[in-house]
């Protein structure tokens, strides 16, 4: 089996632990249990990809290289110290997850005991991109439903075009307007602008 290590340090510098170095900020404390797991296991250690950005950020330079490898069938199993190092976003790491089953590649997560080379790690891999793949029919209907209140009423969007409708009587308007009261008086008297005033007048005349 051709191994892949993923790490994933975040952009922050500080650490809370004094002088020790923070899980977070040190990717060699990731990967050496891992190389320790692999060989254990009579794998070999392809490539360790390591990036340094948020977690909540889906496009990383090594993460990228890594899926690309998988693609290319370099990689057998990608291994990480823990799921949250390949993406915080739930929405992407389902969409890694549905990737990688895709492809044939294997996940071990080596904190949480999760290893998709077994037959209960491959059920729930299967699980996870069941999930994802109800995360996008959900999104996707959601869309469906906002295109249609969108076409229903007049816009591409969904978003209001321009600035939203003043709610006021408009027959109220043009009955001060008949008693002779002047546009301005109008304005004052109902707390309108001179321009709503004036279309609503022009529209009535």
């Amino acid at each position: 089996m051709r191994a892949a290590i993923y790490t994933r340090v975040s952009t922050r510098g500080t650490s809370k632990y004094g002088d020790k170095t923070a899980f977070d900020q040190n990717p060699e404390v990731q990967e050496a249990p891992l190389r320790a797991f692999i060989a254990s296991r009579g794998w070999t250690v392809e490539k360790v990809y390591s990036d340094r950005e948020s977690g909540r950020k889906s496009d990383r330079p090594a993460l990228r290289q890594l899926m690309d490898a998988a693609r290319r069938r370099e990689i057998d199993v990608i291994c990480v110290w823990k799921f949250d190092r390949m993406s915080r976003s739930t929405a992407h790491f389902l969409e890694i997850i549905e990737g990688l089953r895709t492809l044939g590649v294997d996940l071990v997560s080596h904190s949480q005991a999760f290893d998709s080379t077994t037959p209960m790690g491959k059920f729930t891999m299967t699980m996870f991109a069941a999930l994802g793949e109800l995360e996008v029919e959900t999104i996707r209907e959601r869309v469906l439903i906002g295109l249609d209140y969108a076409k229903r009423h007049g816009t591409k969007s969904g978003k209001a075009i321009g600035r939203s409708k003043r709610v006021f009587n408009r027959d109220r308007v043009i009955e001060l307007h008949a008693q002779g009261m002047s546009t301005r008086a109008i304005c004052e008297e109902l707390g309108l602008s001179k321009g709503t005033v004036g279309r609503t007048l022009q529209e009535a005349a």
